[in-house]
């Protein structure tokens, strides 16, 4: 992993934008985990409030100075002073060809307006809750175990995390060590808190994709616990267009029901999570 930092000789990228429905701030950090991977630190407004999962437009400004902005998953919890967000590098991307090069000191967009239904609103109560994600979409799970309340509503945390090459996987491990020496919510993470990976595009410890896995039940038998039960299992699924449809249907099948924030139930997909730019 390299963490960039800000050369003295560089010129700091600011921005000067019309009012809109964001503010300008400043990037604290960058680290890039590999060549398609990077996290990104920004300062927080004061005014800013968000729930633990969901998303809010991050951007930079075009030429013409309009404003080219796509949704993030908050990956800090609700309680953090700055903002985390976690992002994929698209070469020809229209936003992520040029995100990627940020460096502490640049500035960037910041939408007021968070919302999604990754929310614990969103589910009914229950005994276990799976953090189904690919890639990126571990994002908004890395707000969810870093929430005292995930840990208050449900006796086990299982995360699952599926990416290409092992080295995909760094930022899920680092957080995941992390939350369970954090001040705050470390002790119930050690005692909740299941971090569960797989590589599908080399050999690993655990290889294949985690829906094989769940229709297979080679899952449940690496976790030690029953297949899924709508009595007692909630799932939030974040990735992949293909794990979207997949898990989804995977938890219809087996009876259960998706939820929002005005109808809690017993599984909720993230839609607009950015997955190609």
């Amino acid at each position: 992993m390299t963490v960039m930092t800000t050369s003295p000789a560089r010129e700091k990228n600011k921005i000067s934008a019309k009012p809109g429905p964001y503010t300008i701030e400043t990037v604290l950090e960058v680290k890039h985990f590999t060549d398609r991977l990077f996290y990104f630190r920004i300062t927080r407004p004061s005014s800013f409030r968000f729930r633990s999962g969901e998303f809010v437009m991050i951007g930079l400004p075009k030429e013409d100075g309009k404003p080219l902005l796509r949704a993030y998953s908050v990956a800090s919890p609700f309680w953090d002073e700055a903002l985390d967000f976690y992002s994929i590098k698209v070469p020809d991307g229209p936003l992520t060809s040029r995100l990627q090069h940020i460096q502490p000191g640049d500035e960037v967009l910041l939408g007021k307006k968070p919302t999604g239904t990754l929310v614990l609103d969103a589910l009914k109560p229950g005994k276990r809750l799976y953090l189904v994600s690919t890639g990126t979409g571990i994002a908004p799970f890395a707000s969810l175990v870093r929430d005292p309340e995930t840990y208050e509503k449900f006796d086990q945390v299982i995360l699952t995390h599926t990416c290409r090459e092992a080295a995909e996987l760094t930022y899920g491990h680092e957080l995941v060590e992390a939350t369970k020496q954090d001040e705050l919510i470390g002790e119930m993470a050690q005692d909740k808190l299941v971090h569960f990976t797989s590589v599908t595009r080399e050999d690993g410890p655990v290889k294949g994709r985690v829906t094989d896995m769940i229709n297979s039940g080679e899952l449940f038998a690496h976790l030690g616990v029953p297949a899924l039960d709508p009595e007692v299992d909630r799932v939030m699924i974040c990735g992949s267009e293909g794990l979207l449809k997949d898990t989804r249907q995977i938890c219809i099948d087996r009876g259960f029901v998706e939820g929002s924030n005005a109808a809690p139930a017993d599984f909720v997909v993230e839609k607009a999570f950015v997955a190609t730019d």
